[in-house]
């Protein structure tokens, strides 16, 4: 499992709040830090789910591949995002860099320990549980919707909510990427993208087109246009 990693693994002692969790009792616990290449896979799907992992910087995708062997991303976890917290044996996606990308991780079977004794986090772990099906819940509806402007209009607003920062909203995925999470065409991501451009709803700064500035959400967010 981590014949991969490209950096030095010895943990640190830390406690649960570096993880975003506080805890009445402030357990004392071993954090390690690794950075992964661009593209390197973190776990792999069935791997045994020995370990939570939350990324420091980066982003992270996680993804299965289908019998035809499309790619079907089912979510990206950014900067502050937990991730590998399974309710089972063994992990049911792929985890894969984006971009370069740094986490932190703790043992499961450490962390659950925790929790028995430890009130505050084991709501922590309820919260992170839930938010991830809520997240499996909306992306569910999102593949549901009738058009392909719908998708990649509701994908923008999703990632400006967790993106943008003085105004502009930079992408660590590339198009292909949101492609596969939408359930859509390359090619049909990008003629969304060129429409919602020649609408002044949104405009590109730079030549790789991922920095993205949103000129108005409102119409963005009413945006139902024939695919």
């Amino acid at each position: 499992m981590f014949v991969r990693i490209t950096t030095d693994r010895t943990p640190r002692p830390n406690s649960l709040s570096d993880l975003g969790m506080t805890s009445g009792s402030n357990s004392i616990v071993s954090l390690s830090e690794f950075t992964y290449k661009k593209g390197t896979e973190i776990f792999g799907e069935k791997e045994p789910a020995e370990y939570v992992y939350q990324v420091k910087c980066g982003a992270v995708r996680s993804y299965k591949l289908l019998s035809d062997g499309r790619r079907q991303i089912g979510a990206f976890h950014l900067a502050g995002d937990i991730f590998g917290l399974e309710n089972c044996g063994a992990h049911r996606f792929t985890a894969e860099a984006v971009v370069e990308t740094t986490v932190r991780l703790i043992r499961r079977q450490r962390l659950e320990q925790v929790a028995e004794t430890d009130a505050i986090v084991s709501r922590n772990l309820l919260s992170m549980t839930t938010s991830n099906l809520q997240h499996a819940e909306n992306h569910m509806l999102l593949l549901g919707r009738k058009t392909s402007l719908e998708k990649v209009a509701a994908f923008l607003l999703e990632m400006d909510g967790r993106l943008s920062a003085a105004g502009v909203m930079a992408l660590p995925m590339s198009r292909l990427d949101i492609a596969d999470y939408l359930g859509l065409r390359l090619e049909t991501v990008s003629r969304a993208l060129s429409r919602l451009h020649e609408a002044r709803i949104l405009d590109f700064i730079g030549h790789n087109q991922r920095e993205i500035v949103l000129l108005d959400r409102r119409r963005l967010a009413r945006f139902d246009l024939p695919s």
